[in-house]
């Protein structure tokens, strides 16, 4: 599998933490480094402006997606390679997920977990197989991980499924892990689409 384009879920703040900053902005340089095409939610505030800047500084396409009515919340940024408007947060995430081939987290708040867990449920769901990954900074996404973890102990979710992204602290060694193909593998047959089955 070819990964062209990483869907980034991100805060539209910074965090409390330098690293985060950091973190965005070394993945965003990863990315234009590789060539490689930024879909995300289409702001200019916080680690997304962050990893948007980055990205567009090293030569990389970026493509923004963000809601008319948040326009006074995440300010718009001007100066992506392509800014589309959408009339809805529904609208925003099948958009991003249709334009993207891989999906990155990195910290943010209940937006970016949103935005993750149904990226995550649609390919348990089996609508997609595209890589899922984690970009843990300062070990951000630890109690997640160990969420996921709990949720299968407790018969809620799988076990193959227990940890259905990819988690690293660097940015350069998730894409690589992104890179080797999907995280998720649906096996179940109930979990099909019919015309999967």
């Amino acid at each position: 599998m070819s990964v062209r384009s990483v869907c980034v879920f991100c805060g539209s703040r910074p965090g409390t933490r330098p690293e985060y900053t950091e973190a965005a902005r070394e993945l965003g340089t990863e990315l234009g480094r590789r060539g490689m095409t930024l879909v995300y939610g289409g702001a200019s505030v916080g680690l997304m402006g962050t990893v948007a800047a980055a990205t567009l500084a090293t030569g990389g396409q970026v493509v923004g997606v963000l809601p008319h009515f948040m326009g006074a919340r995440e300010i718009a940024h001007l100066g992506l390679t392509e800014l589309i408007r959408v009339d809805s947060m529904h609208e925003r995430k099948a958009l991003m997920a249709t334009r993207a081939d891989a999906f990155v987290a990195l910290p943010g708040g209940f937006g970016t977990l949103d935005e993750l867990f149904e990226i995550v449920t649609w390919a348990q769901l089996g609508l997609h197989q595209k890589p899922m990954g984690l970009l843990d900074t300062l070990g951000f996404f630890q109690p997640l991980v160990a969420l996921s973890k709990h949720l299968a102990t407790e018969g809620f979710v799988p076990e193959a499924q227990a940890l259905p992204f990819a988690v690293e602290a660097s940015p350069a060694a998730l894409l690589e892990r992104l890179q080797a193909g999907p995280t998720l593998t649906v096996t179940e047959k109930w979990l099909k689409r019919p015309e999967q089955t």
